[in-house]
């Protein structure tokens, strides 16, 4: 919809004799009508928003056949100097509801490539191009059981405005670089290592960089071409592990890929068993000081990862919700009367007390607990929990 669509919308089903006197019923009705400023800002630019940060989908790139990188560009607010290695939240407009889920950037911030890189003097590629075009990227791998990233990969076009929250996250290098780095992933956890990894190429960094990336299949494999060119590069040590022919990762297996693991810093992500596993044997070898650790995003809220028995206290009402509902959803399923107002975390009228437990802000991941006020509509259940409402 235009601008000037937009401007008549109040009375666009009254019949005006003329061009002029239907706007002149659009301008009084404009000025009559209790607008906040954000509604002025969205006539102008619907990127422009004092109250949240917006997006714009420019491209949606498959990378495989179940996954794909979403590249968006910001708008007003959104700082584009965040740190490789962080992930964002990100609000889809479904069904008439915002929903929110948080992604890995594998886009490089502009502060992290030289003045060379971006003026062209060397290979551009799409972080690159990010870069240039000021715009972030994340990749999606779109669950069976996730609705919401099966949208982003297989329904989201171009165009399409999305809400933001800043980018957050520890899982991220120090500096300067350890003299040996081992990076260990599995399927979409290769995810926030391609942002480090292509900070490090594009700023022409060298250290001792292994990489054991675990995929299914070779179909299966995220951003295989540019992993290969890396290695011919001499960026990194590659060896990529197809789990249904050669088996899983183990930590034993991991020692025979990596023997000086032990004097390695080393940067793991991937699905909770292999992460299990890896905080298991470092712990036990004396160097879990050496291991960092990033969780999928998709475990911050995805559906069945945590979720549980949802009790409203004044009324005694409960329900059994998985981890990608959100407690004020959960409240109206349940016939709880339920504070709310923007359904999308802006305006607050939806917080009450967390009486018992502990629930998971959907956009960051951020943990709540006993005592705290909460969110309803942008958090969901990390175990049994109590609402005083």
């Amino acid at each position: 919809m235009g601008w000037l669509e937009r401007f008549e919308e109040p009375v666009a089903d009254i019949a005006a004799r003329s061009r002029g006197a239907h706007w002149a019923r659009a301008a009084f009705a404009r000025i009559t009508t209790p607008l906040l400023p954000d509604d002025y800002l969205h006539l102008a630019n619907p990127l422009w928003s004092a109250r949240e940060l917006r997006g714009k989908v420019v491209s949606v790139t498959p990378e495989t056949e179940d996954s794909a990188t979403i590249r968006i560009r910001p708008g007003w607010g959104f700082s584009l100097d965040y740190t490789p290695g962080q992930y964002v939240g990100i609000g889809i407009l479904v069904e008439g509801r915002w929903t929110w889920r948080s992604y890995s950037l594998t886009s490089v911030p502009v502060a992290a490539i030289p003045a060379a890189a971006m003026s062209g003097a060397t290979t551009r590629t799409t972080a690159l191009d990010d870069a240039h075009d000021k715009t972030i990227a994340i990749t999606v791998k779109a669950m069976p059981e996730g609705f919401l990233s099966s949208h982003l990969v297989n329904g989201l076009q171009p165009g399409t405005v999305v809400r933001l929250a800043a980018p957050q996250g520890e899982f991220v290098l120090p500096e300067p670089l350890p003299a040996k780095v081992l990076f260990a992933t599995a399927g979409s956890g290769i995810t926030p290592i391609m942002s480090m990894l292509r900070m490090i190429r594009h700023r022409g960094q060298h250290t001792d960089i292994r990489l054991v990336h675990s995929t299914p299949t070779p179909a299966d494999l995220l951003f295989g071409d540019e992993l290969a060119a890396m290695a011919d590069d001499g960026v990194i040590d590659l060896h990529i592990q197809h789990t249904r022919s050669d088996g899983k990762v183990t930590p034993d297996k991991l020692a025979e890929l990596v023997p000086d693991w032990r004097e390695r810093e080393t940067w793991a992500c991937g699905p909770a068993g292999f992460l299990d596993g890896l905080h298991a044997a470092f712990d036990a070898a004396g160097v879990n000081d050496h291991l960092h650790i990033e969780r999928f995003a998709l475990e911050r809220g995805a559906v069945g990862a945590e979720g549980g028995t949802v009790t409203f206290g004044r009324s005694g009402r409960t329900a059994e919700i998985d981890g990608a509902t959100t407690l004020l959803e959960a409240g109206e399923s349940a016939g709880v009367i339920m504070p709310f107002g923007c359904r999308m975390g802006i305006c607050q009228s939806c917080v009450v007390m967390l009486d018992k437990g502990c629930v998971r802000d959907l956009r960051s991941g951020t943990e709540h607990v006993e005592g705290e006020r909460i969110q309803t509509c942008i958090s969901a259940a990390a175990g049994d929990c109590t609402l005083d409402v």
